[in-house]
């Protein structure tokens, strides 16, 4: 299914809602964190950089958006003891979450699987695949007690179709796309929606790193595809649930 980034919205269409961005700080993370705040939801911005971190949070504050809510935290080394802190956090402050958004990954490199660092290899997989498990797992419970609440996975065309030499990145992908459906059904009959969107290409250091001869001036800005990011944590896309959705070409 596709969706179209020509979302037009007002400074109250999230008015009051409270939304977890991981990689909130840098590329398509931090476009999304200033839409989200400018549609009037308070972001909670994690990220491992806390540098980078405090630039987007002043971006954000400036442009006189709703006030985010800085979270560091190394996904890579996050323990199952970091994500009960952060559910507990969220709920002392807040009292429910709204919105799940997992932005966040690493790219890895570009090599068979045969020849495959193996400590690449684990750390792609840990902060790509084992990290929103257990950030989503943790959240769950913090998600329930938002009337309605929205599980969103940051995906890629290359963890729908097999392509050759992307390992880790992909696989991760794939199996974020398995984790979505599957939470898809398993919450159907609660409040919360789970999907997984495909941005396609973006002007992005991530795009960089795995296109380094494209000339990245002909892909879109993050900015002008994030509109799409708060037209899913909407009203307009209460209905969507275990879907795979892509950007409308």
């Amino acid at each position: 299914m596709q969706v179209s980034a020509d979302f037009s919205f007002t400074p109250d269409e999230l008015k009051d809602k409270i939304i977890l961005v991981t990689g909130a700080n840098r590329g398509f993370g931090k476009a999304m964190t200033l839409d989200l705040a400018k549609a009037g939801a308070t972001v909670i911005m994690l990220g491992r950089d806390l540098g980078s971190l405090e630039t987007t949070y002043d971006e954000v504050v400036n442009a006189g958006f709703a006030e985010p809510i800085l979270y560091p935290l190394d996904l890579e080394g996050a323990t199952p003891e970091h994500y009960e802190q952060l559910q507990k956090d969220i709920l002392d402050n807040f009292g429910r979450l709204d919105g799940l958004i997992h932005n966040a990954g690493i790219i890895g490199t570009m090599m068979p699987i045969e020849q495959y660092d193996l400590k690449l290899w684990y750390s792609t997989i840990q902060i790509n695949v084992n990290a929103p498990f257990m950030l989503t797992q943790f959240l769950i419970p913090v998600l329930s007690k938002s009337k309605d609440a929205r599980i969103l996975f940051l995906s890629s065309s290359v963890g729908r179709a097999a392509k050759a030499y992307w390992g880790a990145y992909g696989v991760s992908k794939f199996a974020i796309e398995g984790l979505s459906k599957t939470l898809a059904e398993e919450l159907e009959k609660t409040n919360i929606r789970v999907n997984s969107f495909d941005p396609k290409r973006m002007r992005t250091e991530m795009r960089r790193t795995a296109y380094p001869a494209e000339n990245s001036d002909n892909n879109p800005l993050p900015e002008s595809v994030s509109p799409a990011i708060v037209y899913l944590m909407s009203e307009a896309a209460q209905s969507l649930n275990g879907e795979q959705l892509t950007l409308e070409s």
